[in-house]
Parts: C-alpha cells; structure tokens; sequence
C-alpha cells in the first residue's frame, strides 16, 4: 500500500484514510472489482513486502492505526469494492519481539531445524502438529474476517506448507511418518481451517498461492480436497509470459504455450495472476516483457491482456500494470504516475479501463470460468500465423463472444473465422482503435454471418485482424 502512491511534497507513506480518498475512486473509476493487498500484518521490514510477520493480530501502523485500517476497508465496500489480504502461515522471522522462542523454547516453531527452519527465506516454519499453533492461526483467519470484515485471504506460499523437503537439499529435511515429503500435519490445518471458514464464512474467499500440481487444491476438504475457494495459476503464468516475451517471428514454434492451459482449465478454481512476483528481480515490468519498438510493445501488451480476460479464470493484475510502467516495482517508490501524461501510457490505461468495464457487462467473460461450457476454441492450431480465436459463452445467444488474437505485426484485411451460428456480430473492442494507441483496423458497423463453412463450422464471418490485437465481437 505504501507503494501505490506517496506524499509527492514529503515523499512519505498515505495514511489508510487518504488511501481511502484516493486509491478507491481509481479502482472503481477503471472497473475493477477488487482490491488485494500485500500483507499489511506488522512486519519490521519494508523490504519483505510484508510477507515476513511479527505481528499477526496488528494491521501495520504504517498507514494508521485499527480503527483507520476499519475505515479503509468500510469505505471499500460502500463502494462496492470487495477487499482481499494476502495471510502468512507458513513462516515467519527469526526476530526476537516476533513468535520465535516465544516463551525461550521453540514453542510455534520446531525445535529440530530440519523441521523448523525455511533456509531459502531464513525464517521459521509452524508446527502445524500443535493444537495450540493451529488454532493460534485459524482464530487469526476468523480474527480478519470477522473484525475487519476482510472479504478473503490470499494464503501465501501454501507450497512451502504442503512438502517437507520444499527448497531443501538431502539432509535438510525429515520425512513423514510413512517416509514420504508430504507434510501431513500442514495439510490437516489447512482443510480443518478451511472447512471452519467455509462454515462459519461461507462468502470469504480462501485463495491458495501454489505453485505444483497437487491434487484438489480448490475442492472441499469433504471431497478429499484442501478446501479452499481459488488457486493461484502459476502454470499458465509462466507459459504466457514465456509466450509473450519472444519476438512475433518465433511464436509459431511456441503456440501451445497459449493453448496447454485449457488441458487443466477445470481441474481447480484458477486465478489467472499476473502479480509483484512477476515484474521485480530482473524480471522487467510487464510493459518491458514486450518484444519489439514502444508501439510494438504496448500493442504487444494489449492483446496479451485481451486474451488473459478471454480465457477462463478469475484475473489478477498488479499496479502498474494498467497504464504500462516502464520499470521495475519498487516498493521503496510509489508508481511513475507522471507516465499519464505521455499518450502511450494514458490510451493503455484506456484500453484496460474499457477491457474492465466490457468484462463487467458481459457475464460470457466470468460466469462460467469453471464450467467446461463456458468455452471452445474457434482454432487453436493456427500456429503459422500465431492467431487464437475461440468463443466464451453462457446460455443464451446474445451472451455470446467471440475472440480473435493476432500475436504477430501482420495485418489481414480480408479474415475469415467460423461462427457459432447464423446471425449478426458486432465489434465491442477492438485493441488497435486509435484512441487505445492503435493503428485504425478495425470493424465498423454490424458483421452479418455469411452460409461459408469454416474452422467447422456452417456459418462464418469476414472481418479485418489488427497487427498484435486483441478483437472481440459479440453476438447480437
């Protein structure tokens, strides 16, 4: 929070109620529905972004104090905008006015290193295994939610909590009692905690950051699953941002890093993230991803978005991120801000205001993200020309959307893409119109359906398809 904007006189921290002021008419201004933020539990040091705990029950006096943080949150949801909190229960440091040696003995954490210790962050890990420390956390879940009225929980690194040997080498871990790396008793704390939340909180969203294919991360811990409401997916991630960064030319040998995706789409509840994680360390901002010139790379960065919002899952989208920040996040400084006043930068945070608000009020982008029916691919196989077109849909014929992306600068006056059915298609966003930074090949007017089999089908449309462009027609 520290981050998002700052005093511009003095350089110094927003107070919770001056967030409150600023930071909410933003969000609801550009369409989004959420906010999530970084761990604001009292931590000593800026530097661990929050994620380093010493105070579990203590909303950081960074910004204010409780009652202030209270303020935030109400004002939030007078706006109807829901707030989520990214929770730490997998670890935590070694400072001594923190949880360690509590009581002079290893009494949350373990007393044996092998158990206790994450040597990756230098912090400590739960005992999972005491009533005491269980309860300890889910009564802090419960506490947030409850007395906050904190919409949900972003629990963090929930990877590190499921294995015993994570970012480990031979000799640095324990294994389980039948000899295996599962941490069992991890794994128990987490579905009776999500199983009392569900109960008690059934509205609270419970949102796993984790990052390998365990089995039923997002399906009730009746079923055999950990309980939780969503997973962050950092497979899709990871194959998208690969996709995206390389040069138009080499696409084509990469065109199942866009495609892969749907094999699990609905084997859990995902968020497709694009989070902080992603544009620190050398990593580049999302904008400095982008292959090619700066109208390259912004145009580059517009499809990338339409085509995240196309695909089923919920969307994360860090700050920044919208209107193009060229640098790295920093969270010593808050966001260039000044960038608005350059056109590439204002016409992006256009685009995904637009993109938000068309999203809002076309429930084909959201109300089956986890229903197979949701989706189908018009032609995923396109790889030559590195094009994606596929349709999001819900049960009725005017809910009907159909997507065109076009990963590469070559534009195509006279394209042709099959149908669902008959009928009348309409452009509502097209991410090369000239007021997003474009190059003006659009579709004008109503696009009638022509009796042309193509990809399949019966019915099929000619259009024009933008250099590295995101096009979206809705069915009337």
């Amino acid at each position: 929070m520290g981050s998002w904007k700052r005093d511009p006189e003095t350089n110094r921290f927003l107070s919770y109620a001056e967030l409150a002021d600023s930071l909410i008419p933003y969000v609801k201004e550009m369409g989004y529905t959420h906010i999530e933020m970084l761990p604001i539990e009292e931590h000593p040091f800026d530097g661990s972004w929050g994620y380093q705990v010493t105070g579990y029950y203590a909303p950081t006096s960074r910004y204010g104090n409780p009652s202030e943080f209270m303020y935030f949150v109400d004002k939030c949801h007078q706006a109807g905008i829901g707030v989520l909190l990214d929770w730490v229960p997998a670890h935590f440091p070694k400072d001594a006015h923190g949880l360690a040696r509590f009581d002079g003995s290893a009494l949350y954490e373990h007393e044996d290193p092998r158990q206790g210790e994450h040597p990756e962050w230098g912090t400590l890990i739960f005992n999972y295994g005491r009533n005491e420390v269980k309860n300890f956390l889910i009564a802090n879940a419960l506490y947030w939610i409850e007395r906050f009225h904190i919409d949900g929980l972003r629990v963090d690194a929930v990877a590190s909590m499921l294995y015993l040997d994570y970012a480990k080498s031979e000799g640095q871990w324990i294994p389980n009692k039948y000899g295996g790396r599962e941490n069992l008793d991890a794994v128990e704390f987490m579905k009776h905690m999500n199983s009392i939340i569900s109960k008690k909180h059934p509205m609270a969203y419970m949102i796993a950051e984790e990052s390998t294919s365990w089995p039923k991360v997002s399906s009730p811990a009746e079923d055999g699953g950990l309980g939780f409401s969503l997973k962050w997916n950092m497979g899709w991630m990871n194959d998208f941002l690969e996709y995206v960064a390389k040069d138009p030319v080499y696409r084509k040998y990469h065109h199942n890093n866009l495609t892969f995706g749907m094999v699990y789409a609905y084997t859990e509840k995902f968020v497709l993230v694009l989070s902080h994680d992603e544009v620190v360390h050398g990593k580049h901002s999302m904008l400095d991803k982008m292959p090619g010139d700066l109208w390259q790379k912004f145009a580059n960065l517009r499809a990338a978005y339409g085509f995240m919002y196309g695909h089923p899952g919920k969307k994360l989208l860090f700050m920044g991120g919208e209107f193009g920040q060229f640098i790295e996040w920093n969270e010593k400084r808050p966001l260039d801000w000044f960038l608005l006043e350059y056109d590439h930068h204002r016409t992006m945070l256009d685009f995904v205001k637009d993109l938000n608000h068309i999203y809002l009020d076309n429930d084909a982008f959201w109300l089956k993200d986890f229903n197979g029916d949701g989706f189908e691919w018009i032609d995923c196989n396109d790889n030559e020309r590195s094009i994606y077109s596929f349709i999001r849909r819900v049960s009725k014929r005017e809910n009907t959307l159909v997507f065109i992306v076009n990963f590469t600068p070559n534009t195509y006056e006279d394209f042709r893409i099959g149908v669902p059915f008959e009928g009348q298609y309409e452009e509502i966003l097209n991410s090369d119109d000239p007021k997003y930074g474009g190059s003006g090949v659009t579709n004008i007017g109503v696009k009638n359906s022509d009796k042309i089999e193509y990809n399949g089908r019966e019915n099929s449309i000619g259009l024009r398809l933008a250099p590295l462009s995101v096009t979206i027609f809705k069915a009337k």
